[in-house]
């Protein structure tokens, strides 16, 4: 039996992070203090390609805070890029932890399918 499943994305897994990082090939994630435009800011910290701050995670509430200044200073494209990475990798690492396969498939508006097999189920 089929389901098709929307996932609405809170950051709140530190695994799910790296491995999103490790997807887009960015820096792995740092754990500390950050510096936004106009303040400091602690929390599970992504440097996105071509933002000028980074997006930090704050995993207990799984909210982001960044400061891209409209897009002036980090495309939201890229923030979007991420967060359906880290849904993809967090739906996997969970999937395979209940002992489930996960197959991807990329499709063509960018979109990402993901079938997670059940047991025996097809």
């Amino acid at each position: 039996m089929s389901h098709i499943v929307e996932i609405k994305t809170e950051v709140r897994d530190a695994a799910g992070v790296r491995a999103a990082c490790d997807r887009l090939l960015l820096e792995p994630p740092v754990e500390g203090k950050s510096k936004l435009f106009s303040r400091e800011v602690e929390g599970l910290a992504v440097r996105l390609r071509d933002w000028r701050y980074p997006v930090v995670f704050q995993t207990a509430t799984g909210e982001a805070q960044y400061d891209n200044y409209g897009g002036r200073w980090g495309e939201q494209s890229r923030l979007d890029q991420f967060l359906q990475a880290y849904a993809v990798e967090q739906t996997k690492i969970e999937a395979r932890r209940k002992g489930h396969s996960v197959s991807e498939q990329s499709l063509a508006d960018g979109s990402i399918k993901l079938t997670v097999q059940v047991g025996g189920a097809v």
